[in-house]
């Protein structure tokens, strides 16, 4: 059974088959019976983590337990609005840390997951917050929609991404401005020298 837990660059949470190469976690979002509910999110620290770590097992979706959700890569986690988890992505939090203090100003993880919560939704009900800048001023790791689709900036060039596929062939990259997925913080983080890991798949990598 294909359960919902996949995280789309374009915010949904959907039941789709494509295998995730990064674990993440918003709090408990299904009942007892390992279902779904209305809820995206149950917390502000939203956190990319890694598949394997120290060994540990755990059953999906158990009772009393955060809900296991799933990332393409983690360009697409960024673009979700998560951030390196602090424990198992140690390392890659004190790098992504470090350059946030360099942009923003002192900030612990709590500080950071506020400010990204602001950034990341917007109305009510909330939907993901995205906004308009120039494609080509967009870093490496960026994600944007482009007829609709998303799509990665990713060495100078374009890969539309859907999930029966994955990155499609490499396109220029737009002109004009663009409809940006991942939040301006994000954004900023990534064109100061955050380098996200794609998919192994994506030409070029």
């Amino acid at each position: 059974m294909t359960r919902q837990n996949r995280v789309l660059p374009t915010g949904e949470i959907a039941a789709l088959p494509f295998r995730g190469a990064w674990m993440g976690n918003r709090g408990i979002l299904h009942d007892a019976a390992g279902q779904p509910g209305p809820a995206r999110w149950r917390h502000k620290n939203w956190i990319c983590c890694k598949l394997a770590f120290k060994g540990r097992k755990r059953p999906l979706m158990a009772p009393h337990s955060y809900t296991e959700l799933f990332f393409y890569d983690e360009p697409q986690a960024l673009a979700a609005g998560h951030r390196p988890c602090a424990e198992c992505r140690r390392e890659d939090y004190n790098r992504f840390r470090g350059i946030w203090e360099r942009l923003f100003g002192p900030a612990d993880a709590k500080a950071i997951d506020a400010a990204l919560h602001k950034a990341r939704l917007a109305g009510r009900p909330a939907q993901q917050c995205r906004h308009q800048a120039p494609s080509p001023d967009l870093p490496d790791g960026a994600m944007i929609l482009t007829e609709d689709q998303p799509g990665l900036i990713w060495q100078g060039a374009l890969h539309p991404w859907t999930p029966d596929h994955g990155y499609g062939p490499a396109r220029p990259v737009p002109d004009g401005p663009a409809t940006v997925l991942t939040p301006a913080p994000l954004v900023a983080i990534l064109a100061a020298g955050y380098r996200p890991l794609p998919h192994p798949g994506l030409t070029g990598v």
